[in-house]
C-alpha cells in the first residue's frame, strides 16, 4: 500500500490517492483535476467521496471521465453533488455536476483495489457524511469529521455540533488510538494524539 496526498484548490482540500498492488482509490477528488490526473500511477478502481461540500468534490467529474472509475458518494448528499453549483459559495466555481454511480449509507465493506474499508456514518459536519476505515492498516480517512487540533466546523447547512460530536465519540470508542486519522485539510494525526491534545475533546473525556 502507498498512500499519498495532494492539497488542492483554493480551501487547500487534501485529496487522497491509495495505491495498490495494481489499482487505485482516489478519496475526494476536491479541484485541480489536471494535477490529480496526472498523479495517477496505476488504475483507478474507485473514487471515493465523505461528503459533498464543493472543496471536496471540484473535479469528480474529470476524473471520473477520464478514468471511468465508478463514484461512490454519500445517498443523503446525492442531490448536492447533481447540482453542485447551487450549493457553492460565492466567488467560487463554476463545478460540473455529477450524478453517482454507487451511493453508501454506512455500515457497508467495500473490497476495492485489493483492500477491505468499512464505511462509517459519521454526520455532523454534513448530514451524509461518511468515513473510510481500513482497519488492517489502522487507517481512517475521515474527511471534515476531525482535524489535528481541531474538529470540522458544524455551523454549514445540514451541520449540528451535538451530531458531530457524538461521531467523533462513536470513533474514539471504535477505533484503537493508534489509528491514523488522515483529514480533508491539514496534516495527519492519530485518534490518541486527538484524545490527548485536542481541545475540542475535552468535554468527551
Amino acid at each position: 500500500m502507498n498512500v499519498r496526498c495532494l492539497t488542492v484548490g483554493p480551501l487547500q482540500e487534501n485529496c487522497w490517492i491509495v495505491d495498490g498492488a495494481e489499482r487505485a482509490i482516489v478519496i475526494d477528488p476536491g479541484d485541480e483535476g489536471d494535477r490529480i490526473v496526472d498523479a495517477l500511477e496505476q488504475p483507478v478502481e474507485a473514487i471515493l467521496l465523505t461528503h459533498t461540500h464543493f472543496d471536496h468534490v471540484g473535479a469528480v467529474a474529470q476524473l471520473a471521465r477520464h478514468t471511468g472509475a465508478p463514484v461512490y458518494c454519500p445517498k443523503l448528499e446525492v442531490p448536492v453533488l447533481k447540482d453542485i453549483n447551487r450549493y457553492v459559495f460565492a466567488g467560487y466555481g463554476p463545478y460540473e455536476p455529477y450524478d453517482p454511480e454507487e451511493t453508501l449509507e454506512g455500515g457497508e465493506r467495500l473490497s476495492l483495489a485489493g483492500f477491505d474499508l468499512d464505511v462509517l456514518f459519521t454526520p455532523g459536519h454534513s448530514p451524509g457524511h461518511v468515513s473510510f476505515s481500513l482497519a488492517d492498516e489502522q487507517l481512517l480517512f475521515d474527511g471534515d469529521v476531525l482535524f489535528q487540533g481541531s474538529i470540522g466546523r458544524p455551523d454549514l447547512p445540514g451541520g449540528d455540533y451535538a451530531t458531530l460530536m457524538a461521531t467523533i465519540a462513536g470513533l474514539l470508542d471504535a477505533l484503537p488510538d493508534e489509528t491514523q486519522v488522515l483529514p480533508g485539510h491539514g496534516p495527519a494525526t492519530t485518534l490518541g494524539r486527538e484524545r490527548a491534545s485536542n481541545p475540542f475533546l475535552h468535554e468527551l473525556a
